[in-house]
Protein backbone atom coordinates (compact mmCIF):
# COMPACT_ATOMS: atom_id res chain seq x y z
CA UNK A 1 0.00 0.00 0.00
CA UNK A 2 1.32 3.27 -0.84
CA UNK A 3 1.34 5.95 1.86
CA UNK A 4 -0.51 8.98 1.79
CA UNK A 5 1.54 11.44 1.49
CA UNK A 6 1.71 9.78 -2.60
CA UNK A 7 -1.46 10.24 -3.41
CA UNK A 8 -1.33 14.23 -2.09
CA UNK A 9 1.30 14.87 -4.47
CA UNK A 10 0.10 12.99 -7.03
CA UNK A 11 -3.20 14.93 -6.18
CA UNK A 12 -1.28 18.57 -5.85
CA UNK A 13 0.30 17.77 -8.98
CA UNK A 14 -2.35 17.24 -10.98
CA UNK A 15 -4.40 20.36 -9.91
CA UNK A 16 -1.69 22.57 -10.58
CA UNK A 17 -1.01 21.53 -13.92
CA UNK A 18 -4.83 21.55 -14.43
CA UNK A 19 -4.99 25.60 -12.98
CA UNK A 20 -2.10 26.55 -15.62
CA UNK A 21 -3.65 24.65 -18.35
CA UNK A 22 -6.79 26.40 -17.23
CA UNK A 23 -5.01 30.02 -16.95
CA UNK A 24 -4.09 29.19 -20.50
CA UNK A 25 -7.12 28.72 -21.65
CA UNK A 26 -8.41 31.94 -20.29
CA UNK A 27 -4.92 33.67 -21.11
CA UNK A 28 -5.84 32.75 -24.81
CA UNK A 29 -9.72 33.36 -24.68
CA UNK A 30 -9.55 36.87 -22.69
CA UNK A 31 -11.57 35.59 -19.76
CA UNK A 32 -10.65 36.28 -16.22
CA UNK A 33 -7.18 34.51 -15.49
CA UNK A 34 -6.16 32.38 -12.44
CA UNK A 35 -4.28 34.70 -10.02
CA UNK A 36 -0.61 34.48 -9.88
CA UNK A 37 -0.59 33.85 -6.15
CA UNK A 38 -3.01 30.70 -6.55
CA UNK A 39 -0.52 29.35 -9.40
CA UNK A 40 2.44 29.63 -7.11
CA UNK A 41 0.56 28.44 -3.70
CA UNK A 42 -0.56 25.35 -5.59
CA UNK A 43 3.70 24.92 -6.24
CA UNK A 44 4.61 25.63 -2.50
CA UNK A 45 1.81 22.87 -1.26
CA UNK A 46 3.58 20.44 -3.44
CA UNK A 47 2.46 20.94 -6.67
CA UNK A 48 5.96 22.12 -7.87
CA UNK A 49 6.11 19.28 -10.81
CA UNK A 50 3.13 19.94 -12.00
CA UNK A 51 3.44 23.84 -12.19
CA UNK A 52 7.00 23.44 -13.97
CA UNK A 53 5.26 20.57 -16.43
CA UNK A 54 1.87 22.94 -17.08
CA UNK A 55 4.69 25.77 -17.70
CA UNK A 56 6.51 23.56 -20.24
CA UNK A 57 3.99 21.73 -21.96
CA UNK A 58 1.19 24.71 -22.40
CA UNK A 59 4.48 26.76 -22.81
CA UNK A 60 2.63 29.24 -20.16
CA UNK A 61 4.11 31.82 -18.15
CA UNK A 62 7.77 30.56 -19.51
CA UNK A 63 9.39 34.36 -19.67
CA UNK A 64 7.15 35.97 -17.18
CA UNK A 65 9.20 37.88 -14.02
CA UNK A 66 9.19 37.77 -11.26
CA UNK A 67 6.88 34.49 -10.90
CA UNK A 68 9.18 32.84 -13.08
CA UNK A 69 11.82 33.63 -10.42
CA UNK A 70 9.18 32.59 -7.62
CA UNK A 71 8.56 29.44 -8.90
CA UNK A 72 11.93 28.61 -9.38
CA UNK A 73 12.55 29.20 -6.07
CA UNK A 74 10.18 27.52 -4.67
CA UNK A 75 11.70 24.28 -6.45
CA UNK A 76 15.01 25.17 -5.17
CA UNK A 77 13.57 25.27 -1.51
CA UNK A 78 11.65 22.03 -1.86
CA UNK A 79 14.65 20.15 -3.23
CA UNK A 80 16.78 21.76 -0.57
CA UNK A 81 13.82 20.21 2.04
CA UNK A 82 13.89 17.06 0.76
CA UNK A 83 17.71 16.83 0.65
CA UNK A 84 18.18 17.86 4.43
CA UNK A 85 15.30 15.56 5.13
CA UNK A 86 17.01 12.72 3.79
CA UNK A 87 19.80 13.06 6.46
CA UNK A 88 18.94 10.63 9.72
CA UNK A 89 19.82 13.38 12.17
CA UNK A 90 17.25 16.01 10.51
CA UNK A 91 14.70 13.30 10.23
CA UNK A 92 15.08 12.18 13.56
CA UNK A 93 14.44 15.86 14.56
CA UNK A 94 11.65 16.30 12.62
CA UNK A 95 9.93 13.54 13.51
CA UNK A 96 10.26 14.75 17.25
CA UNK A 97 9.49 18.62 16.58
CA UNK A 98 5.97 17.04 14.73
CA UNK A 99 5.10 14.56 17.82
CA UNK A 100 5.53 17.45 20.35
CA UNK A 101 3.54 19.46 18.01
CA UNK A 102 0.95 16.95 17.96
CA UNK A 103 0.54 16.76 21.32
Amino acid sequence: MLPVGVFYVAGITMATMFAFGWDKICAVNGWRRVPENTLLILALAGGTVGAIAGQQIMRHKTRKQPFRTYLYTIAGLQILALAALSLQSVREAAEIAIRQLAG
